[in-house]
């Protein structure tokens, strides 16, 4: 099991890494449906990993019921992928996914840094946006800028399927408050079998952080076990992303 200090570092960095691992690219509206990923290759996702975290998921290319889709894999690992390209959550702000998982964790708890796994997750990450930062955050931001050669993100939501049934609509992350968590799944009830979800992602934001985002964001996908040491397998057969109805 990775140490907790270098799990409260990765939470520092994935907040910043995943943004950055996206590429930069032209946000314009290019139709009514911008993402249809059905996962025939991994060529529009890129791999993260995090320091001092040896033991990496392991993300693959695969056939579900004869359909492309994504597989992933942790034991007692944590790294993710992050989408290639950026988007603007007000012209595509519906997200749609279809995943389903072997298991969950047993030690699995989403309060606490100890219990801070999941077997799937889907995160959107917003870009930090100087206009409408006070001049405190401003500078904060431009310091890491300095750092790092990139702003970190603003915020980060991110759709998980949850170890316990809590009924919470959202769970503020155990490690940092710029993260928030929406339990779209959650216990062990609906494992082994495919689930399909469409939502808002404005209206999610608004929901988890009781303002409007950010209008530049990434997508990533992940599963980790590093806190719980446990392993579990989850899978996605398509995301899509979408202008609204």
């Amino acid at each position: 099991m990775a140490a907790v200090k270098a799990r409260m570092m990765v939470a520092a960095v994935l907040l910043g890494a995943l943004l950055a691992a996206a590429v930069p690219t032209k946000v314009a509206a290019a139709g009514p449906i911008l993402l249809d990923e059905r996962f025939a290759s991994l060529d529009r996702w890129r791999p993260l990993t995090f320091p001092k975290i040896s033991r990496h998921s392991v993300y693959t290319a695969e056939r579900c019921d004869g359909e492309p889709c994504l597989r992933m894999e942790s034991n007692d690992a944590a790294s993710a992928l992050v989408l290639r390209r950026s988007f603007n959550v007000y012209d595509y702000p519906r997200l749609a996914w279809r995943w389903k998982v072997s298991n969950v964790y047993r030690q699995g708890d989403s309060r606490t840094k100890a219990g801070d796994d999941y077997p799937a997750r889907l995160y959107v990450m917003f870009a930090f946006d100087p206009a409408r930062a006070s001049l405190g955050r401003r500078l904060k931001y431009q310091l890491a800028r300095t750092v790092y050669g990139s702003y970190p993100p603003d915020s980060t939501i991110s759709y998980i399927w949850d170890n316990r049934v809590t009924g919470a609509p959202f769970i503020v992350n155990a490690y940092t408050a710029a993260a928030r968590m929406i339990p779209v799944s959650a216990g062990a009830d609906k494992v082994g079998t495919w689930q399909e979800y469409e939502v808002d992602i404005v209206r999610d934001y608004r929901l988890a952080f009781g303002e409007d985002p950010p209008k530049t964001a990434s997508l990533a996908v992940m599963i980790d076990s590093d806190d719980t040491g446990e392993s579990a397998t989850g899978w996605i057969r398509y995301i899509r992303l979408f202008r609204a109805p």
